[in-house]
């Protein structure tokens, strides 16, 4: 993550604002005091971000935010429930052991904040508002880890769907996306948004809106950050595997 290396203590905090920010800056503060990490030094606006790099910097620290404030969200933050979050780093994100090492300050530091599940995910919102493939796959983010240990409790079940609430979605594309992690017959067709009773045109069209929205050129041209364009590939896999399971089904 290029951002990662202009981190120069807490000061960068600031330059984000709002709950993100001070998340950020706790985060990071805290990350090079413990971890005894000197500042890099890459000229004299290194402590400066570009737009691409803030936008990288609050998707991934929104990210941790929100999964910290749903791991949390009984209560209570159990080691496997940690364990939980640690796989989707490797196992989905990819990250690498300096930026394991950030999100794990990030996770914790979110952990600590008085801050709400909503107010991480308003910021959020007002950041990514015009890109809703962003959104979507924030909440695809949030049912995965809250799904990881094979049930979705009432109380996660409120937050992401308050989460889907604040990013503009209707109550039929929450059911929609919380479908496509409901063991049924009709998984594939959950995936590309339809349903076994939609014509084969309107498969058709979903399905290539779908490729159109989360193809890799497309989704690089976001912004995001690299081990979050991992996770939306895997995304854009499914959605191939879908359409090809569908085609099946149909003999198209």
């Amino acid at each position: 993550m290029s951002w990662l290396g202009k981190v120069v203590g807490g000061t960068i905090g600031f330059a984000i604002g709002g709950p993100v920010g001070a998340v950020a800056g706790a985060a990071f503060g805290h990350m090079f005091d413990a971890e005894n990490i000197g500042p890099v030094a890459i000229g004299k606006d290194s402590n400066r971000l570009s737009n691409g790099e803030t936008a990288q910097m609050t998707f991934f620290v929104a990210s941790f935010s929100m999964l910290a404030k749903l791991i949390r969200s009984d209560g209570q933050v159990t080691e496997p429930e940690i364990q939980t979050v640690r796989q989707f780093m490797v196992d989905d994100l990819h990250l690498n052991a300096q930026s394991r090492l950030a999100a794990e300050h990030i996770f914790r530091a979110a952990l600590d904040s008085k801050e709400s599940f909503e107010n991480f995910a308003g910021q959020f919102f007002q950041h990514f508002n015009h890109q809703p493939q962003l959104l979507e796959l924030m909440i695809d983010i949030l049912f995965r880890v809250a799904l990881a240990d094979g049930a979705l409790n009432a109380v996660e079940e409120r937050l992401i769907k308050s989460a889907a609430e604040i990013f503009k979605f209707s109550n039929d594309a929450y059911l929609k996306f919380k479908s496509r992690y409901t063991p049924d017959s009709d998984k594939y067709y959950k995936i590309l948004g339809c349903s076994n009773s939609d014509s084969d045109d309107k498969i058709k069209s979903q399905y290539r809106k779908l490729v159109r929205d989360y193809h890799p050129d497309t989704i690089a041209s976001k912004g995001l950050p690299e081990e979050f364009v991992t996770f939306a590939h895997e995304k854009f896999r499914e959605i191939q595997e879908a359409y090809e399971m569908v085609k099946k089904d149909r003999g198209l």
